[in-house]
Formats: C-alpha cells, sequence, structure tokens
C-alpha cells in the first residue's frame, strides 16, 4: 500500500464515522414525522368545530319551531326616564325683587266703576320688596303622564300653590288632558308665569275683570288638529274658585271655559297667533269693600252668573326668524264681561239687596322691540270701560243707585314704558315707568326697578 492510500484511508475513515452518528440522521423522515403530528392534531380540532356546529343548528331549528316571543316597545319617555337621574325631577327657582316709587297712596288704590278683584291688584306697597318668588317641580311619572307643582312665594311671606297638575304624554291624534290646578288657557297672558311677563305688572284689563290671573282647579282637554295650520282647540271645567267666581256650598262644577287659537308663519322672519276664549262662572256672597254716600266704608257681596268673552293677537318679527340681534313682539287683548244677579248693601249692618246688572269691558296693546342683543324696550297702553252698571232701587226707595259711588261710570286709563336689560337667559334687570289714570280723580306716577334670576331648570315658553 503506497502513501496516497494509506493517507486517503486515514481521512475518509473517520468522516464516515461522522456522518453516520445522529447529528446528521434523515433529515425527510424528521419532516414526514413533524406532518403526522400536525396533522393528527388538527383532526381532533375540527372534530371538536364540527361537533360545536351541530349542537348550534339544533339549537337554531328548536327555536324556529317555537312562536317568537317579542318585547313591547318602550316609548321614548320611559327610555329617557330609565338613566341615573330618572327620580330627581327638574327643580326651577325664580327669584324677584322690585323697588316702587308711587305719587299715589297704595293703600288706597282701586279701579274706578269696577268691583273690586282683590289684594292683587295695583302697583303694590312702595319701597323695596320682594316680588313673586316660585318653585317649580316637575318631571316625566312615566311614559303616560307628566308632573308639575309651582310654589308661589309672596312679599308678605305667603305661600300658596299657583299650579299642582298632571298632563298627559302617550295620548295619541293631537290630544292632551291635564288636570289639577292650572292657571286657563284662556286668552293669551292668562297662562303666562310672572316672570315671563314682558311688563312688571298685568294689564288693567286682567286686574279689573280676572283679578290677575283665573286658575282652575278641574280638568282640561286640548286638542292639536294635524294641520299646516296651527289650529287648537280646549275645553275646561272645574270649581272656578278664583274671581270672578267662588268657591260655593253646592256640588258639582262652578265655572267651564272653551278657546280656539290659530297660527301660521308670514314668510321666514314674522309669525302670528290669534284666539278666541269664553269663560263663565257663578259666584256665591262675593264680598267686596266699598263706601256707599256719605262715604263712610261698607261691606257688599255679589251672587250671580259670570260670562268673559277674550279676543286675543300676537304677531312676532324677527330677521329671517333669527332672534338674537333684533326682533319685535306686538301682542293685545280685548276682554267683554257680563254680570248678572243680585248686590247685597252692607251685609254686616243693613244687609238690602237688590238686581245688579253690568257689561264692562277693556283692552290693551303692547310692543316690545329688542333693538340690539340682550335690550329691549317696550310700550304699553290699557284702557277700561265700566259700562253702565244698573243696580234696581230696593223697595220703598231705600237704596238708590247713587248709593254705590265706587261703581259709578268710569274710563280708566294707563300708559307704561319698559326698558330691560337681558345679561343672560337667566338673568334680567328692568325699569318701568308708568302714567296710571285708573282711579276717580288724579294721575299716579309709578316707578318701577325689577330684578328677575332663573336657577335650575327652566322650560321654554310659550309663543
Amino acid at each position: 500500500m503506497n502513501f496516497l492510500t494509506i493517507a486517503a484511508a486515514r481521512t475518509l475513515v473517520p468522516l464516515l464515522l461522522v456522518m453516520s452518528s445522529p447529528v446528521f440522521a434523515d433529515p425527510l423522515g424528521d419532516l414526514r414525522a413533524e406532518l403526522e403530528a400536525l396533522k393528527a392534531s388538527n383532526a381532533l380540532r375540527i372534530e371538536q368545530l364540527e361537533q360545536r356546529i351541530a349542537q348550534l343548528e339544533a339549537s337554531a331549528a328548536t327555536a324556529r319551531s317555537e312562536p317568537p316571543t317579542v318585547a313591547p316597545a318602550m316609548p321614548a319617555a320611559a327610555v329617557a326616564s330609565s338613566g341615573p337621574n330618572a327620580f330627581n325631577p327638574a327643580l326651577s327657582l325664580i327669584l324677584a325683587g322690585t323697588y316702587r316709587a308711587l305719587s299715589g297712596n297704595p293703600a288706597d288704590y282701586r279701579i274706578a266703576g269696577f268691583v273690586p278683584s282683590g289684594s292683587e291688584v295695583g302697583p303694590g306697597a312702595r319701597g323695596f320688596n320682594l316680588g313673586e318668588s316660585e318653585l317649580t317641580i316637575a318631571a316625566n311619572v312615566d311614559p303616560y303622564f307628566f308632573g308639575n307643582l309651582t310654589v308661589a312665594v309672596s312679599s308678605d311671606n305667603s305661600i300658596s300653590v299657583e299650579e299642582a297638575f298632571f298632563r298627559t304624554a302617550a295620548l295619541t291624534h293631537g290630544l292632551t288632558i291635564k288636570g289639577g290646578r292650572f292657571f286657563s288657557g284662556l286668552g293669551y297672558l292668562n297662562g303666562v308665569h310672572a316672570h315671563a311677563w314682558d311688563f312688571v305688572d298685568q294689564p288693567l284689563v286682567y286686574q279689573a275683570l280676572l283679578g290677575n290671573q283665573f286658575a282652575q282647579d278641574g280638568a282640561q282637554l286640548k286638542w292639536l288638529a294635524p294641520t299646516d295650520l296651527f289650529v287648537e282647540f280646549g275645553l275646561e271645567a272645574g270649581s272656578g274658585r278664583d274671581y270672578p267666581g267662588t268657591t260655593r256650598s253646592a256640588n258639582g262644577l262652578n265655572a267651564a271655559s272653551g278657546f280656539v287659537h290659530l297660527g301660521n308663519d308670514l314668510g321666514d322672519s314674522a309669525s302670528w297667533r290669534s284666539g278666541l276664549s269664553l269663560l263663565r262662572t257663578n259666584a256665591e256672597n262675593r264680598g267686596f269693600q266699598a263706601t256707599d254716600g256719605a262715604g263712610v266704608p261698607v261691606s257688599n257681596a255679589f251672587t250671580g252668573n259670570t260670562q268673559t268673552w277674550v279676543a286675543d293677537f300676537t304677531l312676532k318679527w324677527a330677521p329671517h326668524g333669527n332672534p338674537t340681534e333684533r326682533q319685535l313682539k306686538l301682542q293685545g287683548e280685548y276682554l267683554r264681561r257680563t254680570e248678572t244677579g243680585a248686590l247685597t248693601f252692607d251685609t254686616d249692618v243693613r244687609s238690602l239687596a237688590g238686581s245688579y246688572h253690568s257689561e264692562q269691558s277693556g283692552w290693551y296693546l303692547q310692543g316690545v322691540y329688542q333693538f340690539r342683543p340682550r335690550w329691549r324696550a317696550g310700550l304699553r297702553y290699557d284702557s277700561l270701560d265700566s259700562g253702565d252698571t244698573r243696580i234696581a232701587i230696593l223697595p220703598g226707595g231705600l237704596l238708590p243707585g247713587f248709593a254705590f259711588p265706587d261703581l259709578q261710570n268710569a274710563t280708566p286709563t294707563r300708559t307704561s314704558v319698559m326698558l330691560d336689560w337681558n345679561l343672560s337667559e337667566f338673568s334680567r334687570l328692568r325699569a318701568q315707568f308708568a302714567w296710571d289714570q285708573a282711579r276717580l280723580n288724579g294721575t299716579d306716577h309709578q316707578l318701577f326697578l325689577q330684578y328677575l334670576f332663573s336657577l335650575g331648570a327652566h322650560g321654554a315658553h310659550k309663543f
């Protein structure tokens, strides 16, 4: 064996031994083994998925064989009331105060020719006084009813319930039912709360014929017609406890009213609303203080029925319907009242009675112009006509008509100007001056300074 053969053997033998070791095993066999393991694992997974699909198909077949159970649709009000504040009603507080400077004595203020309607009539006490502060609590009762309570605190520290009513929220065909105590829907201003008035006080005709505002303890039915023209009809019935009615010592209803309101747009910058209303109520011993022909104070009383017609019209204008810069509001109402019954003179002493009939009327017209953002100016004119009140001469001529000097024919008037500054939608400062000629003699010059602040939730005002 030569040298080359020996060298080759020494090189190849170790190499063959290394290649035959486990490190250099067959790679193809390893891949085949790994593939088989993967196939086994996937087969198990596929079997599990097929079993799951079979279970779901069986459940679906069972559900299709049973009648479906449909949950009743919940009204939007119910969905809204299911939140965390479902049992927290909306609270609103109105703070009001007035300073008055009057040239006439407010203690002896009365509207000439008209039976006094109550202590709420007149300019109020001189100096600084709290106005009528209002606390309102309101919320949806459930998907079917809405509830509202408004309590008024007067400057004399008396507390009264202005409104406490429920209103339906789920009736169809434009119908709404309201029940409880509420401001009647007759006229325009009657349903507006004091803080939303455009002047400090109500027009003279509201003070003289409705005692400022007529509230009803009873029920109201309203229907809104499904037309492009705004058409609203309403009927009310109740106790009629407020002036010009009284609480009667008898069962049944004492007051009924009806109204119709119409409205529409005039282009894109103006809109209007008009209405006609009728109120019929009864009075039983409706007392009032007066003086006789000799100027001696006496207590009188009226018993009979009252019928009051109200016609109203309102026009609003704002450039292209945007009231932020400028807007104008024109508003007027005419009221006519007829009373027939018996008048008792000097109920405490002589108690003499005779027939009584009166036809009295009045109107007001006002305009409020927002001439720049947050600033408004207003002008209002009031006029009354007491008519020819007929009081029968009693048997024996004991009590002729001139025994009632306060009820002699008169035509009271008043002119008021107003300027207010609305710092925001929640605060208002107002100045008002009036030339009041409602008394028998002389003019009462009246200056009012007023603040109005709104705290908490507050809904939109009426048109």
